[in-house]
């Protein structure tokens, strides 16, 4: 099979790689970024398709190519990797994938999830990557995109989720949609909250539970403070610090959570 080679920084298929940079151009063209072989792996793993490759010979581990099998491939220089890559270091490839169309309360109402990771109006990609990558570790059966304007396909997102992003477990509601199924359902709402009466140890995590996390800065917004079960703090033991950072908040109920359901 011949390869076409691309040299030209004007090429149609360079300018578009360059509008996936933002969620208008990715959300447009229903495409997004993939530079690195992990990444791509598990995105594959989880019934992603390939709509192109870019490689540089002079840089690419020939791996890759048995990685993306079939799909169409285009050699291109280091001067046009410079221009489409994200990463300083690059691998010497960039796949671009085919989107997935988000889920929403309906595909949550069929999956029935139990045991909840809730992201109220997230705003930092590298926190929610890290989230969705601690949710899958932790054995969370259902991740809450809440009131959130990022999407999934941010780079910052992948990287910082080792690719947890691309698992089936991921629905976008509304705080609403996300009260309305925590009540159908008997699942408990358990607020992150700084003043909390309870601390994280005093929740029972073994009954249906959604955890709640808010911004950093403003926290949880009143229709949630009023609609949880349990406000919850984590206790803080030091002389300076009063929070923590929403990742690692996250972090330590999710593995509370985990330690009751299956080590106590």
């Amino acid at each position: 099979m011949a390869i076409e080679q691309i040299t030209s920084l004007q090429n149609n298929k360079v300018k578009l790689v360059n509008r996936l940079r933002s969620k208008r151009g990715r959300e447009a063209e229903n495409l997004f970024i993939i530079d690195y072989d992990r990444d791509l792996e598990r995105s594959l793993e989880q019934g992603y398709t390939i709509e192109f490759v870019m490689v540089c010979p002079a840089i690419a581990d020939d791996a890759i190519l048995d990685v993306v099998g079939n799909a169409t491939i285009f050699e291109i220089t280091e001067q046009v990797l410079n221009k489409v890559s994200y990463r300083e270091n690059s691998a010497g490839f960039i796949v671009v994938m085919q989107s997935k169309p988000m889920q929403g309360i309906s595909a949550l109402q069929q999956a029935e999830a139990k045991h909840l990771i809730g992201l109220v109006d997230l705003r930092k990609p590298g926190n929610i990557g890290a989230l969705l990558r601690t949710a899958d570790a932790t054995d969370v059966d259902g991740i809450l995109l809440v009131d959130t304007s990022l999407d999934l396909y941010n780079p910052n997102i992948i990287r910082s989720s080792t690719g947890a992003c691309f698992l089936d477990n991921i629905y976008q509601v509304t705080s609403d949609e996300a009260i309305s199924y925590c009540k159908q359902n008997a699942i408990q709402i358990v607020s992150a909250y700084v003043t909390g009466d309870n601390t994280l140890y005093d929740v029972d995590f073994q009954q249906a539970t959604a955890i709640m996390l808010g911004t950093e800065d403003k926290g949880l917004s009143e229709q949630w403070v009023q609609n949880c079960d349990r406000l919850v703090n984590i206790p803080m033991a030091g002389r300076i610090s009063d929070s923590l950072n929403v990742s690692v908040s996250g972090a330590i109920f999710m593995y509370e959570a985990l330690r009751q359901r299956h080590y106590s």
